[in-house]
This record gives C-alpha cells, sequence and structure tokens, in this order.
C-alpha cells in the first residue's frame, strides 16, 4: 500500500480529471514535507454527519459492532463503518488533532478538541419511522444541533467543575465545523419510490443543512465545511439493490441514472451555501465535491494504487460487485438451501475502494483527505494546508 510520501503519478493520469486530482495531491505532498510545529487555526473539530464520519456514536447507543470492521487500522471494531479510519479521522490527524470522540460515548470522552454528533444511518430530514423499521437513526441534523447547543451550554456552566474533558468555550468560535450528511435522505427510499419521487423533497435537506449552517453561526461557528454527496450509482451495494437496466451503465460500470441525479442535488446544495454565504459574509462556508474525488477513484482506482473500484472488500457472493444484501459485512446467516454462509472481507483492503460496498476503505478515505486538504476541490478554494501546518497523515 503507498503511503503519501511514496504516491506518484502513472502515467494514465492525463485526463482532464486525473490530472485536476494529481496535481492537486502534489501539491499537498510538497506542502506536507516542509512541516512546521506552528500552532494552526483549528484548535477542535465538531462534526455532524451519518456513516461516512461517524466515529462510534452509533455503536454507542446501540451495541455491538462486529467484525471484521476495523482490521487495518485499530486491528477490532472501533465504531467506524470501514476497514480502518475515515476521512474525519485523517483530517484530524492532519490537524494535529486527536480521533473525534463520539458525542454519545458514555465511557472515557474527550471533547476538548471538538466532538462527533454524526451517526450512521443518520438523516438530514426528522425520521417519519423507527430505526428498528426502517434502519434510519433517531439522531437526524436537528438533534445533532441540539446536542452541541447542549454541549456548549454544559462547557460554559460546569468546565470549572467538572470541565476536564470539556472544550473551553472560546473554542466554538474558532474551531472547524464539518458537515457530511444527506446520503440516506437520498437513498433510503430510493428504491421504492425512484429518482423522481426522491427529488420531491431533495429541496428541503439542503435546505435543512444551509440553516444549520446558519444556527451554527448563532452560537459562534464561523468556518465550515459542507461535503457534497458520493456517486452513488458506483457504489456495489446500490449496483445489486437499485433498478436499472444494463443500457444506464457506464463504461465503467457505474449507473448513469442516479449518478446524474446525485449531480443535480450536489448542483442545489452548492447554490444554496452561496446563498448562505452572503448572508453571512462573516462566515467561511465551503462546499467540499468529495463526489469528483470519489467518483475519480471509482472509474481508474489502478491509476491511485488500488485495483478494484466497484466490487466490495467485505461482502458475499463474489462475481462484479461481490455483494448481498441478505449477507452483510460481518454477518451470517442461513440461505434458502439451508446452509450457513457469512460475508468475510479480503485479504488486501487497500486494494479497494469500497469496504463492504456502501462505505469506503480506509485506503480511499486517505486519498480523499489528501486531496481534500490541498482545496482544488473546494469552493470557494479553502486549501487547509495554507491555513495550518500540517501533521502528515499516516
Amino acid at each position: 500500500m503507498r503511503t503519501y510520501h511514496q504516491f506518484r503519478a502513472p502515467a494514465g493520469l492525463r485526463r482532464a480529471a486525473s490530472t485536476r486530482l494529481m496535481l492537486g495531491l502534489l501539491m499537498i505532498l510538497g506542502l506536507l514535507g516542509r512541516l512546521t510545529e506552528a500552532k494552526c487555526k483549528f484548535p477542535a473539530i465538531f462534526n455532524f454527519g451519518d456513516s461516512n464520519s461517524d466515529t462510534g456514536g452509533f455503536w454507542a447507543a446501540f451495541p455491538a459492532q462486529p467484525g471484521p470492521f476495523g482490521m487495518t487500522y485499530f486491528k477490532k471494531p472501533a465504531g467506524r463503518a470501514s476497514d480502518g479510519r475515515l476521512v474525519i479521522d485523517f483530517l484530524a490527524e492532519a490537524l494535529g488533532l486527536p480521533f473525534l470522540s463520539p458525542y454519545l460515548k458514555s465511557v472515557g470522552p474527550d471533547f476538548r478538541h471538538g466532538a462527533n454528533f454524526a451517526t450512521l444511518a443518520s438523516t438530514v430530514l426528522l425520521p417519519n419511522t423507527s430505526l428498528f423499521v426502517s434502519g434510519i437513526s433517531p439522531f437526524s441534523l436537528a438533534i445533532q444541533l441540539n446536542q452541541i447547543k447542549d454541549l456548549k451550554a454544559q462547557a460554559l456552566s460546569l468546565r470549572s467543575q467538572l470541565g476536564h474533558n470539556l472544550p473551553h468555550p472560546s473554542i466554538f468560535s474558532s474551531a472547524l465545523y464539518t458537515i457530511d450528511i444527506g446520503q440516506n435522505d437520498f437513498t433510503s427510499n430510493l428504491k421504492s419510490i425512484g429518482i423522481v419521487g426522491v427529488k420531491q423533497y431533495l429541496p428541503q435537506v439542503v435546505n435543512q443543512i444551509s440553516w444549520t449552517i446558519k444556527e451554527l453561526y448563532d452560537i459562534g461557528g464561523r468556518s465550515f465545511m459542507a461535503f457534497n454527496l458520493a456517486p452513488i450509482g458506483c457504489y456495489p451495494a446500490f449496483l445489486e439493490e437499485l433498478p436499472h437496466d444494463t443500457w444506464d451503465l457506464d463504461i465503467f460500470g457505474c449507473m448513469v441514472s442516479y449518478n446524474k441525479a446525485v449531480v443535480d442535488y450536489n448542483n442545489m446544495l452548492n447554490e444554496s451555501l452561496t446563498q448562505m454565504r452572503e448572508m453571512l459574509p462573516n462566515a467561511s462556508i465551503v462546499y467540499v465535491d468529495t463526489h469528483s474525488i470519489k467518483l475519480e477513484l471509482f472509474q481508474h482506482p489502478k491509476d491511485y494504487g488500488l485495483k478494484y473500484g466497484t466490487r466490495a472488500c467485505c461482502g458475499y457472493g463474489g462475481g462484479a460487485h461481490n455483494f448481498n444484501p441478505d449477507v452483510y459485512c460481518g454477518k451470517t446467516k442461513v440461505i434458502i438451501n439451508g446452509h450457513m454462509v457469512s460475508s468475510t472481507a479480503c485479504e488486501d483492503p487497500q486494494s479497494y475502494v469500497s469496504w463492504d460496498g456502501i462505505h469506503a476503505t480506509e485506503a480511499a478515505n486517505k486519498l480523499v483527505t489528501q486531496a481534500i486538504l490541498n482545496g482544488s476541490f473546494s469552493h470557494p478554494p479553502f486549501p487547509l494546508s495554507k491555513l495550518c501546518d500540517l501533521h502528515p497523515i499516516g
């Protein structure tokens, strides 16, 4: 597995999108080689999201996570929907911060450098069903917003007595706020009501994200990064579960219609954030285009030291996608013929973009983070490499 020190431009990166990503990565690698010990601008991160950035909140509320999750870095399940670290973990590392403690963790949390309010299966909009019926988390974005408000109130009132693990009140105005949520709003009803049906409520999703930023601004937040949605038409799970015709597949095996719908949503989010930026001129509100980065990895994995784009590492069934919704990663089940089958992990997750058919591997998350740090996939450009003296990400 290549480290960022070993990353080099392969011959296939003459494509325009690939070149843009590689230039960004090379720039950040050069900057990482000139580290200093100067203080970073951001002393903390407050994260809001779903399973793409959950560092253990869901499994703190609903134990216990099975293996082989966490096998690569933590060597055991660590509350993350991956074999190892997530983008938010790598981002914290680069900023010289510890991994974020989940807000819901009751044993040993440390919120001095921020907190993670994300939980697996969370949505932007309030769920109209329960976790045990639909699998949707009760911790929607509105609940996560209330949680940070409560954390700030606790920091203001209790820090002097019980506050050795609470954030200093001044941190709320100088922290980086990251928002990585919306995928479950997009996908949870997609099979039943289709793209046209889902599009009916996506403006509400976008509006809720923007107004959450406004409320975070009202409690002191000034620096925000909002991540757009990934190309779900390339994920092994959705390729197996969502209805589509063969003519809807592009040359990379991704579903064109679903990816186009994601792009429409992302454009809507970008426009909404632009309007919020005008409303809050003293805030830095950044739209982060992780969609383009992940799409590039799915389409050209070998250009980045990976091997498999649309095939899951941890899954069952083999074939092009190695995903069976009835035997999810880490699960064992009796199938129709009476045999007991298990969904196990591959031996080389570092070769895959997709970990379990729905989430990225640590290797892919690291590549995404390197591109984010450069800022060339952000609008407006937000180069953390220039704002902070970054630490190497291992």
